[in-house]
């Protein structure tokens, strides 16, 4: 009676197998290859992250929320409101400078090295973010718009702070969404300029690198 096979010998039968299939069947380069072909295509594998989707207000409610908002007390509550009107993360709201604001021309430019994706981003600035600004303290020693009580920047945490105060299921990064879904939603304005307002990448590697507008106009 013959031995049974030896497991490892079994799967070094069945790779073998498989190589002489492709062998007989696949003719040309490997349409699985990376380097030289599938890293053209796609996004390098260190650059693509599972999308994470952060609980969002309803467009439909930001309006009360508002309401209610600039009722609250305290410089995270006015940090969280001039983010949600200029559609700005959390780390750039609390790391802005009044150098970077124009109050004449209504305009925050954000520089490349405080931006996600490494850009100058320009956001205008509403009626009402601009009244949110001029009634702002000015605090000596810093030039921060939104400095903590204690000196330096605010923490993330202040801010989602503000909203689990408010008793509402969201995240301060939500309300980007909650943007996102009032353009699309209440708008007309193209797809492209509600990215760009979101400082987001528009298009591909190649796509990007001819595109040098910011659509603020």
């Amino acid at each position: 009676m013959p031995e049974p096979p030896i497991p490892g010998d079994c799967q070094r039968r069945e790779q073998q197998q498989g190589n002489n299939f492709f062998r007989v069947y696949r003719d040309g380069l490997n349409p699985a290859r990376w380097r030289g072909h599938l890293d053209k295509l796609l996004a390098r594998p260190s650059k693509v992250a599972d999308v994470e989707h952060h609980a969002a207000l309803p467009f439909t409610e930001i309006g009360d929320f508002m309401q209610r908002l600039r009722d609250a007390k305290g410089m995270g509550a006015r940090a969280l409101e001039f983010a949600i009107l200029t559609a700005a993360r959390s780390g750039e709201v609390r790391g802005a400078t009044w150098a970077e604001i124009d109050l004449k021309a209504a305009v925050w430019t954000v520089p490349g090295n405080r931006m996600k994706m490494g850009r100058e981003h320009r956001a205008p600035l509403s009626p009402t973010a601009v009244a949110l600004l001029n009634a702002l303290p000015r605090m000596a020693g810093t030039d921060l718009l939104f400095p903590a009580p204690r000196g330096g920047a605010l923490s993330d945490m202040t801010l989602s702070a503000v909203v689990r105060r408010m008793k509402v299921a969201a995240v301060p990064h939500g309300f980007r969404s909650t943007f996102r879904d009032w353009v699309s939603e209440r708008t007309n304005y193209p797809l492209d300029v509600a990215e760009m307002a979101l400082a987001h990448a528009i298009g591909d590697r190649v796509e990007a690198a001819y595109r040098r507008g910011d659509l603020f106009e």
